[in-house]
Formats: structure tokens, C-alpha cells, sequence
């Protein structure tokens, strides 16, 4: 059954990572399993992840490295703090129902220092577990934070062409091209939104439960201006980003260069409104 959801999962794992993955089925075991990787690292040079069903109602992901990864493993060695950081917060936002356990180590405090690393989550007690949105939820819910994990370990960087308002790792880090660009990264974004919601900050407006499937848009906002920075800096998704409908987002930029703050925007609806 998860070999005919195979597209289906790379499509939600390629958006909420913002990484080339790749993903084969493995019939070894008694039931058909599913290998994730990303796709510039086959399966034996780094992370993979394997998705198999977990009894009945369940799914069981199990995360390791391949034979040869040990290349990997040393630059994971020498992931900044801040990456560190980041990849167990990401990790730590995975819902409390799915049990996650790091072999021989402390799940608030893991750590890839060899080629033995291994990271299990169970999934219990799903209704219609083999469903499209069961599957859905598995990959948003539990392989993308993942996933976006080791990324963030390993230091993958997406370049999009336009600045806009998407988060960054490392804000402002401008590349030479035919354009200038501005380093790009979208699993900050990610986990800003798993840390505040999709709730905007300033309205209250939270799109999926409007629109359904169709409402996610939501958009993360740099509390300081990408405008103002003279030269890059590490951004927390905790206290640096917050969630905005394109509403209230647009009404924040329309001041120039300096946006509006969050607490004068409000101030201005409550005026409005009153």
C-alpha cells in the first residue's frame, strides 16, 4: 500500500523541506516499506528514512545513515550550535501521540556522532491508516521535521530567485548572479509555523480552518527587516518569526523601508474598528 503512495509522499516531503528527495520501495520485510532520502546523497551516503506500516492502525519511521556516510557524519560533527539547535527543536515539535526515540541516547539532548545513530517514531491508532490523508499527515507531521532535521544538520541552503518574504536560515547573505539574491531557507519557515501555529498574529485568522485544504497560505514575517541587514545572522524561528495572513502581512509592509510593527497594525484595527 505504500508503494502506491510513493509520489504522493515525495510531493509533501520536496514542499516541506525544500529539498530534492528521493524515495524507493523496499519489499524485503514482510510488509512493503518506503526509503527516503534526499537527492543529491543516494541511500548508502546519508540520512535515510524508512516508512513501514506499525501493526494495524500504525506506521513505524525508523531514521539511519547508510554504510558510507561517514563523510556526512563528520560534517554533521561540525554543525554550528544553532543548526544544532534548530534540528532538535524540530524534532521536538512532532506531536506528543507519535512516540520518537533515539537509540541509547536522550531524546531532549541527541546527538549523530557515528554511523550506528538511529531515530525511531511510532505512529498508533490512526484512522484509516492507509488513507491519502493519513498519509499526509505522517509525512507533514513526523518524516518532514525529519527530514528538515538532518538538512539542517548537513547545511543544505535553498536559493530562490526573488527576495520576498520566506525565512531564511541565515538572513541576508547576498549571492552574485545575473540578479543579486538573497540565501534562502525554507525549514525556518517550517518551524516557525510549528512552533506559533498557523493563527495570524495580528487578525487571529487561521486559514486552513476557513478554507480547508486550500488555506495554506499563511505567511511567516522577519520581525526585522531583511532591508536592514548589513551583513548575515542566524535567525530563531522561536522569537525572530511570526505567522501572518497575506492580509495583515501586506498591511505591515505597506510602510517603507521600516514596516509597521505588530503591536502598531493592531493598534490601528482596534482603531477601526472601535
Amino acid at each position: 500500500m505504500i508503494a502506491g503512495k510513493k509520489s504522493l509522499i515525495l510531493r509533501e516531503l520536496e514542499e516541506g523541506t525544500g529539498a530534492a528527495i528521493e524515495a524507493a520501495v523496499d519489499t524485503s520485510g514482510l510488509r512493503s516499506a518506503l526509503k527516503i532520502w534526499f537527492g543529491d546523497l543516494d541511500e548508502k551516503h546519508g540520512p535515510v528514512a524508512e516508512l513501514r506500516p506499525f501493526g494495524l492502525k500504525g506506521h513505524s519511521i525508523v531514521l539511519s545513515f547508510g554504510n558510507f556516510s561517514g563523510e556526512i557524519i563528520d560534517q554533521i560533527r561540525r554543525a554550528a550550535p544553532e543548526d544544532v539547535q534548530l534540528a532538535r527543536a524540530l524534532i521536538a515539535s512532532i506531536k506528543p501521540d507519535t512516540t520518537v526515540t533515539v537509540a541509547g541516547q536522550d531524546i531532549s539532548e541527541w546527538s549523530i556522532t557515528s554511523g550506528s545513530f538511529r531515530m525511531t517514531a511510532r505512529v498508533r491508532d490512526q484512522n484509516h491508516p492507509h488513507e491519502d490523508f493519513a498519509i499526509i499527515a505522517i509525512c507533514r507531521d513526523v518524516i518532514v521535521p525529519m527530514m528538515a532535521a538532518m538538512a539542517e544538520l548537513i547545511g543544505y541552503d535553498v536559493i530562490e530567485d526573488e527576495v520576498d518574504n520566506e525565512v531564511p536560515a541565515f538572513e541576508g547573505a547576498v549571492l552574485q548572479s545575473v540578479v543579486k539574491r538573497r540565501e534562502r531557507n525554507p525549514r525556518n519557515r517550517l518551524l516557525c509555523i510549528r512552533i506559533h501555529g498557523e493563527r495570524c498574529l495580528v487578525c487571529g485568522l487561521e486559514p486552513r480552518r476557513v478554507y480547508g485544504d486550500a488555506g495554506t497560505f499563511i505567511e511567516v514575517h522577519h520581525l526585522e527587516p531583511l532591508a536592514s541587514l548589513t551583513k548575515p545572522r542566524p535567525y530563531d524561528p522561536r522569537t525572530d518569526l511570526v505567522p501572518l495572513c497575506p492580509n495583515c502581512h501586506r498591511a505591515l509592509h505597506t510602510r517603507r523601508p521600516i514596516p509597521l510593527s505588530i503591536e502598531e497594525l493592531k493598534a490601528l484595527r482596534d482603531c477601526y474598528h472601535d
